[in-house]
């Protein structure tokens, strides 16, 4: 079976790419075969649209709060409120979630879905620093384009399997809240460096819960230690979250380890 791992960017260009971590596992190893990136969204649309068996983990929100949805009145299906979402244009995006917010006290204003706990995840309705909720407009119409099976959300081609994964998650698991990426050149410190030094000698150790360790080859890891923009190994986090997703299937599993109770509205991070 085909892994595969996403680290999205909603406005991808040549200085910032969708990076796509390819893989398989074997027992507990998880081996990188490849890494391939895309700075246009309709580039890996047609990626995600090719007929290969895969399971993904893709880091971005399949879901808006339920909260949220019910307070604008959206549809509470999830094929329908993310039909309706992606008609919308960003700067009406922005401008119902701020009313939303500054309408709320301070310290509670933004809604959270219910992943946001264990994941430690931002809320999927946030709109800057990161700006998750134009990743969720750009990214799941693509993914219902594509046609692909998001477990618990909407049933499609089975044999290509969508799973939100979330690397901070895996990675504040590993190097506790380390800093090990930045897209500015000043924030690219030895700091950080060392940083992903370690979250990647942990990863090939299999130091995590999730009972799996990365196989890869020096040069590969070369590459992943010298993305300093930590594009590359948030890839391949999201690769590890969506082996774990995988081997629960083979197990028996049919959603893939999300939980059984999860909103059908919001939607779950994998291995939260």
């Amino acid at each position: 079976m085909l892994l595969i791992g996403c680290d999205f960017s909603s406005s991808p260009s040549r200085r910032k790419r969708i990076v796509l971590a390819l893989g398989e596992r074997r027992g507990a190893a998880v081996r990188l075969h490849a890494l391939e990136s895309f700075d246009h969204l309709s580039a890996w649309a047609a990626w995600l649209a090719e007929p290969r068996a895969w399971v993904g983990g893709f880091d971005l929100p399949f879901g808006l709060p339920r909260e949220l949805v019910a307070h604008l009145g959206w549809p509470t299906g999830w094929q329908a409120c993310m039909q309706h979402y992606a008609r919308l244009e960003r700067e009406d995006i922005r401008a119902r979630f701020s009313a939303f917010c500054a309408a709320r006290p301070v310290g509670g204003k933004f809604a959270h879905r219910a992943t946001d706990g264990p994941a430690g995840s931002s809320p999927s309705m946030k709109w800057v620093n990161p700006p998750v909720a134009f990743m969720l407009h750009a990214g799941v119409p693509l993914l219902l384009q594509a046609g692909v099976h998001l477990p618990g959300l909407h049933a499609g081609d089975p044999a290509r399997v969508a799973l939100e994964a979330y690397p901070g998650l895996l990675a504040r698991e590993l190097i506790g809240r380390r800093s090990y990426k930045s897209d500015s050149r000043a924030g690219q410190t030895p700091e950080r460096l060392i940083a992903r030094k370690d979250l990647l000698t942990a990863l090939e150790a299999g130091r995590t819960r999730l009972g799996l360790r990365l196989q890869l080859r020096p040069v590969q890891a070369e590459t992943l230690v010298q993305d300093a923009s930590g594009d590359s190994l948030d890839a391949v986090l999201c690769l590890l979250q969506a082996a774990w997703g995988e081997r629960r299937h083979a197990e028996g599993d049919a959603l893939y380890g999300l939980p059984p109770a999860m909103d059908p509205l919001e939607g779950w991070i994998v291995t939260a």
